[in-house]
C-alpha cells in the first residue's frame, strides 16, 4: 500500500511538472507540432545528482524519440531548467507511459492529452507529412505571397479551388513547406482523409516495383483512392515513358474523383524537357505559381521562426546578421542547428563573435573562384552594366566607385593578387587605395545583403 501511495504521489508531482513544462512549450511551437510530438511524451523519471537534475523523458516510439531529441532538445532543456530552478540533463527512452497501467479509479489521465490528437498524429505519419511545415510558421512576403494565397485556397477547398496546384522555384524557397502545409490543414479538418506525400523518385520507384513484381493493381489502389496526392520534384518523372503513362492515368482518376493534386518542381512545366505534352497540358489547366528567393526582410522573419522552433532567443542584430549573410531558408535552418550545437559544445552564449565565426566557415562566398583578372573585370563590368573604360577610369561618382571597389576586393581576396598588381590593373592606383577598398567591401559584405548578393552574382558568373 505504501509503495502504491508513493508511486501515486510521484506521478502526481511528475504530472504537474510535465504539464507545466508542456504548457510553456505550447507557446513556442505550433499546435500541429505539439499535438504530433509532445503529446506522445511523458516524464519517466527525475533524479538529482549533485547540483544537477537528470530527467528521463519517455517517448511512445523511436520515431517520436528521434524527432524530439533531434529538433527540440534545447527547447525542452531550457524549459525544464526554468521549471526546476536548476540545471538539468536529458535522457530519452522509448517506453510506455506507466499512467496507462493504472485503473481509472487510481489515477486520472494527463490533462494535456486531448481527444483526437492521437488520431491526427497517426494520420500525419501515414501521410508521410513532416511536422512543423504548417501555415502558422510560414513567413510571407512579396516573393511568395501569391503561392501562399493559392495554397490556403486549396487547403480551404481541396479538389475544387486550383487542381492541380503547381509550385515551382529554386532550392530552399519554401515550395515543399507550402505543399505540406496544405496536407496538414486537410488532416486537421478531417484526420480520416487519405493524403500521401511522395517525391517524384519514390513515385517512379513504386511504378517500377509494381511492373517488376506484377503488382500494378496494388499500386493503383494506393494512389488512385487518395483525397490528396502531393508530389515533390515532379520533374524527376520526365523522360520516363512508363512512369509518365501511369501518372497520366493516376492524375485523371484522382482529379476525376474530386481528389487534390499538388506538385512542386525547380522549373515551370513548359521548361521541363522530355515531359509529355499531355502532362504539360494537365498541369497548365490548374494554377502555376512561382516562388522567388527570399528578400532580406523575409529571411529575417524565417530566421526568427526557425530560432523560436529550436528554443533560441536571438536579438534582432544577430537575426539581421544571419539574414544578411545566408540566402535561403534551408541554409538558415542548417546554420541555426550548427549555431546551437557550437554554443552547447563550447558552453557559451550565442554572440556576434560566434555567429561571425560560423558564417566565415560555412558561407559559400568564401570559396575561391578560379579566373583570370581580365575575366573578373569583365564580370564586374557586365554585372553593373558599366563600361570597362569607366570602371577602370578616374570617375568618383558612387555608381562607378562602388563597383570599382568590389572589383579590387575580388582581385585581392579571390585571386590573391598583390596590392600593387591590383592597383596597376585598376587604372594604376596606389596600394593604399586598394587596401581601403578591400576593407570597405569586407565590412559592407557583413552588413549589407545587397553587397553580398552582388558578390554572389559576380562569383556565380565566373
Amino acid at each position: 500500500m505504501d509503495n502504491l501511495i508513493n508511486r501515486l504521489l510521484y506521478m502526481v508531482n511528475s504530472q504537474t511538472l510535465w504539464r507545466d513544462t508542456l504548457e510553456s512549450i505550447k507557446v513556442s511551437v505550433s499546435p500541429a507540432i505539439f499535438s504530433t510530438w509532445f503529446s506522445q511524451t511523458f516524464l519517466a523519471s527525475i533524479q538529482k545528482s549533485g547540483s544537477r537534475y537528470v530527467v528521463e523523458i519517455g517517448c511512445s516510439s523511436s520515431f517520436v524519440k528521434t524527432t524530439i531529441e533531434g529538433r527540440y532538445f534545447g527547447l525542452l532543456q531550457d524549459t525544464l531548467t526554468k521549471a526546476l530552478n536548476g540545471p538539468c540533463d536529458l535522457m530519452f527512452a522509448v517506453k510506455q507511459n506507466p499512467e496507462k497501467n493504472l485503473s481509472k479509479n487510481d489515477f486520472v489521465a494527463p490533462l494535456f492529452v486531448k481527444e483526437g490528437e492521437r488520431e491526427l498524429a497517426d494520420a500525419i505519419i501515414r501521410a508521410r507529412i513532416r511536422p512543423g511545415f504548417t501555415f502558422e510558421n510560414f513567413a510571407v512576403s512579396s516573393s511568395n505571397q501569391m503561392a501562399h494565397a493559392a495554397a490556403e485556397a486549396v487547403a480551404g477547398s481541396p479538389g475544387t479551388a486550383y487542381n492541380p496546384l503547381f509550385i515551382w522555384g529554386g532550392v530552399g524557397v519554401g515550395k515543399t513547406h507550402l505543399m505540406i502545409a496544405v496536407g496538414h490543414s486537410i488532416l486537421n479538418q478531417d484526420p480520416t482523409s487519405k493524403i500521401l506525400l511522395v517525391t517524384g523518385e519514390e513515385f517512379t520507384n513504386d511504378i517500377v516495383e509494381g511492373i517488376r513484381n506484377k503488382t500494378t493493381t496494388a499500386f493503383r489502389d494506393k494512389y488512385r483512392r487518395l483525397k490528396g496526392l502531393l508530389i515533390d520534384d515532379i520533374q524527376f518523372i520526365a523522360g520516363k515513358d512508363a512512369v509518365q503513362e501511369e501518372f497520366f492515368h493516376t492524375f485523371n482518376a484522382l482529379t476525376g474523383a474530386g481528389g487534390q493534386v499538388i506538385l512542386t518542381s525547380d522549373r515551370p512545366p513548359s521548361e521541363i524537357s522530355k515531359l509529355e505534352e499531355r502532362l504539360k497540358s494537365r498541369f497548365e489547366a490548374g494554377l502555376i505559381v512561382d516562388i522567388t528567393p527570399p528578400d532580406f526582410e523575409l529571411r529575417c522573419a524565417i530566421t526568427q521562426i526557425k530560432a523560436k522552433e529550436r528554443g533560441m532567443e536571438l536579438p534582432m542584430d544577430l537575426v539581421q546578421l544571419i539574414a544578411a549573410n545566408i540566402d535561403s531558408a534551408r541554409r538558415i535552418e542548417g546554420f541555426l542547428v550548427k549555431l546551437a550545437s557550437q554554443a552547447r559544445l563550447k558552453k557559451t552564449q550565442i554572440s556576434e563573435e560566434l555567429v561571425n565565426s560560423l558564417i566565415g566557415k560555412g558561407d559559400e562566398t568564401t570559396q575561391k573562384v578560379k579566373a583570370r583578372p581580365i575575366e573578373v573585370i569583365s564580370a564586374v563590368s557586365k554585372h553593373y552594366a558599366i563600361g570597362k573604360k569607366s570602371l577602370l577610369g578616374s570617375s568618383r561618382v558612387r555608381q562607378v566607385a562602388r563597383p570599382r571597389q568590389i572589383l579590387m576586393y575580388l582581385l585581392r581576396r579571390e585571386l590573391g593578387l598583390p596590392l600593387e598588381e591590383v592597383g596597376r590593373l585598376v587604372g594604376g592606383r596606389d596600394h593604399t587605395t586598394v587596401m581601403h577598398a578591400v576593407e570597405k567591401i569586407a565590412h559592407l559584405a557583413s552588413e549589407d545583403e545587397h553587397i553580398r548578393g552582388d558578390l554572389r552574382g559576380i562569383k556565380n558568373s565566373l
